[in-house]
């Protein structure tokens, strides 16, 4: 399964954005266990926090002057956020750049990680670290879908529930990129959901 993720990755064309050059810029991780039913590794934002609070997301945030690279700001964020040694990741390669809204350009980079790490949730930036099994996504068990109109274009965002968690909006628009590519799964993100038998 993972080397199936390695190669899909490592082939594969992520899209850029064309984004002003002053355009802030930040980075996530995207942290996929090495187990035989891989998961993927994410967090609870604090409540406290001036954005995204209390939402799930991946570990990752703004790029800091020192950082030689976006690689080096993921891996940074994620020691700082959940206590993951940067020593720990192979990065495996980004996926699709993609723009918050509040006009942040985020990369999302895919890593491996293994399975016997113990997080550590830094309290002034993350409530809790907890995991989801990669392939959970792959039926797009979304619970409800939101219509985002941003940049004059609008999406169609799954939201899935996993346990107590809601996980929606820019995280869930690179968790259906992931997907799509490991899976073959064909998740739109510019058009309305099908309804099923069950929703008509």
């Amino acid at each position: 399964m993972l080397d199936n993720v390695l190669q899909r990755i490592q082939n594969y064309s992520p899209g850029a954005l064309a984004l002003p050059a002053h355009a802030r810029e930040a980075a996530v991780l995207m942290p996929i266990t090495r187990t035989e039913n891989p998961e993927l590794i994410l967090t609870l934002r604090a409540q406290g926090l001036s954005t995204h609070a209390g939402e799930v997301a991946f570990p990752g945030g703004r790029r800091d002057p020192e950082d030689c690279d976006l690689i080096r700001t993921a891996l940074r964020e994620a020691q700082e956020e959940v206590g993951l040694a940067p020593g720990l990741v192979q990065v495996v390669g980004p996926l699709s750049e993609v723009v918050s809204r509040h006009g942040i350009k985020v990369t999302p980079y895919v890593g491996f990680v293994p399975d016997y790490v113990e997080y550590r949730a830094n309290e002034a930036e993350i409530d809790s670290v907890f995991s989801v099994p990669l392939d959970f996504f792959a039926n797009d068990p979304r619970e409800i879908t939101h219509r985002i109109d941003y940049l004059g274009r609008t999406w169609y965002v799954p939201s899935y529930q996993f346990g107590g968690y809601k996980i929606w909006g820019l995280t869930a628009v690179m968790l259906v990129e992931l997907v799509n590519l490991v899976y073959d799964t064909q998740i739109i993100l510019t058009e309305p959901p099908q309804l099923t038998k069950k929703e008509l």
